[in-house]
């Protein structure tokens, strides 16, 4: 009997050309999409491409056509009430608290790896894999009876940052098809295939429009200062600003400022020259280890604390099961609470956790 195989798709060319070389692999397939956006309707229309939008039925009517093309079946899966407890919620309280999430990882660990799958099971729909078209590789290490996250081949699409939460239950059921190949050889797959969305733009951010329509606050304003305390100018909303930023700030000065620290106590944003948006160490909690089940109390790695971060040696010591202190050996420009530092050795991922806290 063929092992039958799950496709998350979002209506994009990876999740499409994922389910096209399952089934010339010669599994079972079937579609599935998570519907994310609900009753959102207040919220305003963009033209911009996001993953949260109200364009959402778009994407699922090319979801739907590839499948039909694919003569697969495809199923919709409503995940709005979860999305909005887990990621929006955890956008809004970050963001309010003068730190910057990052909602990808939390939706792809609780949501897309996570509600999606087990709703779909919970309908009666029977699956052995979950794939998805992450440009990420799974392997299972027998020496340490692990299934080990790895870098994508394609280093520019590489999303391994953004997985690094899936737990051992979730990486022994994953498949990502496009790990071996480049974004070039899935567009030209998808183009020898005739697949209509071969040529599709991607998704530039998680949402379409301002991030203040998701946080539903009034303006309230405070000051902005230097790191003496000196008001230079008025802010309306800490949430409006991120560590490291330099546009928007509307202050004119001698040197370029940017935003150095945000006190929520205080409701003030703290700026500063550049040299001062740099840091030397962190603390990270909210742990998730992939290659171990625990790590040893001190070891070095090297570390992104972006996605598009190229990765830079670190220290790291475990302070306890919750938390790590992570020293650069050189010092790294704009480390931001509520983003996470992801640790590898060379292309494996080790784990990580969410930035807590930031020093020179």
């Amino acid at each position: 009997m063929k092992e039958k195989v799950a496709v998350g798709l979002s209506g994009g060319v990876d999740s499409s050309v994922s389910a096209l070389l399952l089934k010339k692999a010669g599994y079972d397939v079937v579609g599935i999409t998570m519907s994310i956006w609900g009753e959102q309707k207040e919220l305003p229309k963009s033209t911009k491409n996001a993953c949260y939008g109200p364009d959402e039925q778009e994407d699922i009517q090319e979801a739907q056509k590839i499948c039909n093309q694919l003569q697969i079946p495809y199923q919709v899966f409503d995940c709005a009430k979860k999305y909005s407890e887990i990621v929006l919620e955890n956008f809004k309280q970050e963001y309010l608290s003068g730190r910057t999430p990052n909602p990808c990882i939390w939706c792809n660990n609780l949501v897309k790896f996570g509600t999606l799958p087990t709703l779909a099971k919970e309908s009666g729909l029977e699956f052995d894999k979950f794939a998805t078209g992450h440009y990420a590789r799974v392997e299972y290490d027998s020496s340490n009876s692990r299934y080990i996250l790895k870098k994508a081949v394609d280093e520019k699409k590489d999303q391994s940052y953004f997985l690094y939460r899936l737990t051992q239950e979730q990486l022994s059921q994953v498949l990502f098809p496009l790990g071996e190949l480049t974004k070039e050889q899935v567009r030209d797959i998808a183009k020898e295939n005739s697949l209509h969305v071969h040529d599709k733009g991607e998704s530039q951010d998680f949402y379409c429009g301002d991030y203040n329509d998701l946080l539903g606050v009034k303006p309230v304003q405070g000051n902005i200062v230097d790191k003496e305390g000196n008001i230079l100018g008025t802010h309306n909303g800490i949430w409006n600003y991120t560590l490291g930023q330099r546009k928007g700030i509307g202050i004119a000065y001698k040197e370029p400022l940017y935003v150095v620290a945000l006190d929520k106590c205080k409701n003030q944003v703290i700026v500063g020259t550049e040299q001062d948006t740099y840091s030397r160490s962190l603390i990270a909690t909210d742990l998730s280890w992939i290659a171990f089940k625990k790590p040893e109390s001190e070891f070095v790695a090297e570390a992104k604390i972006r996605s598009t971060h190229r990765q830079t040696p670190v220290k790291v010591n475990v302070l306890d099961d919750k938390t790590i202190s992570v020293e650069f050996i050189e010092s790294q420009k704009a480390v931001t609470t509520g983003q996470s530092i992801v640790l590898y050795d060379g292309d494996i991922v080790l784990g990580g956790g969410i930035i807590d806290n930031i020093s020179g």
